[in-house]
């Protein structure tokens, strides 16, 4: 077994830095370059996912710098936890960009140079995702024959990892703080999404960082009480986003056609309460089966 401060040969590094690492860089780099030079034509949406394609490649950037270095015996946790786990993250991100930019805004541009600048950075962006799983998949089978542990490649690590990027899309939606600061109910379900989040988040550094052992009960317990926790408050979650958001006697708005703001075929406010809505489905599917896995190991 690999000791934290071991590093994977050198000349495997090298390959990623030049077949994954540097088109990681480029694509996203591009990507929000693009969509940087279409000025007001941007908007909202394009402003977002500018961000995240910022973001990863920061991020990517930072990985490259610490890698040439050779300062991964530094971190006070084993260095290539992190890289494949940004690779996850980075993945879901890029793909969910080029999905979403391209569904709900570029569509509808009109035919010209904005256009053109928009669906580039979509290509772009998808083929950052397609790098960002190839480092995933190539690294995972890299661990497994040298047989180094890696969190996110068990059970509870692929399970937290769409759960914390499900509750970021979800967060990305709740920008508009119209859609929750009229109502105290609505208000609570931003609480759960915030509370569940943070929780997620530290236990995946808990993991990373091979402090679960310091834990004073036992880390399955542990995990058993937090995502049964996390199931109760999603639930809640789910049922009041329902009834104060769709159900008219309370205020929500059933159908489409009946939110004045919805004049184009623009994401507008209800379809944003919609995708609230789903995305807040998905994560307690997500919690419910990561429920089942804890409970069966605590048994």
């Amino acid at each position: 077994m690999s000791t934290r401060a071991t590093l994977p040969y050198w000349l495997y590094v090298n390959r990623v830095f030049w077949l994954l690492r540097v088109p990681q860089l480029f694509s996203t780099c591009v990507a929000f370059s693009l969509v940087a030079d279409m000025g007001i034509w941007r908007g909202d949406i394009g402003n977002w996912f500018m961000s995240c394609w910022c973001i990863c490649f920061i991020v990517t950037l930072f990985i490259v710098i610490i890698e040439l270095n050779d300062l991964q015996p530094r971190f006070p946790f084993y260095w290539y936890n992190f890289p494949v786990t940004f690779a996850c993250y980075a993945a879901l991100i890029c793909l969910s960009a080029s999905i979403i930019y391209s569904i709900a805004y570029v569509q509808f541009l009109p035919d010209g140079p904005e256009w053109d600048r928009a669906v580039a950075a979509t290509a772009f962006s998808c083929i950052a995702s397609v790098l960002y799983a190839i480092e995933m998949a190539g690294v995972w089978n890299f661990y497994k024959l040298k047989e180094i542990p890696c969190y996110v490649h068990t059970v509870p690590g692929l399970l937290n990892v769409p759960e914390t990027f499900v509750a970021g899309v979800i967060f990305a939606f709740l920008s508009n703080t119209s859609l929750y600061l009229h109502q105290p109910a609505l208000v609570w379900c931003v609480a759960v999404y915030t509370i569940c989040f943070i929780s997620e988040a530290v236990t995946i550094l808990l993991n990373l960082g091979e402090w679960e052992n310091r834990l004073p009960i036992p880390f399955p317990i542990f995990q058993l009480v937090l995502t049964v926790f996390s199931v109760l408050l999603y639930i809640s979650a789910l049922v009041l986003w329902l009834l104060y958001q769709f159900y008219e006697e309370l205020g929500g708005l059933p159908q489409r056609s009946s939110d004045v703001s919805c004049i184009d075929d623009l994401m507008c406010a209800w379809d944003q309460r919609l995708a609230v809505a789903v995305l807040t489905a998905i994560n307690l599917l997500i919690y419910v089966a990561e429920l089942g896995y804890w409970a069966r190991r605590s048994l």
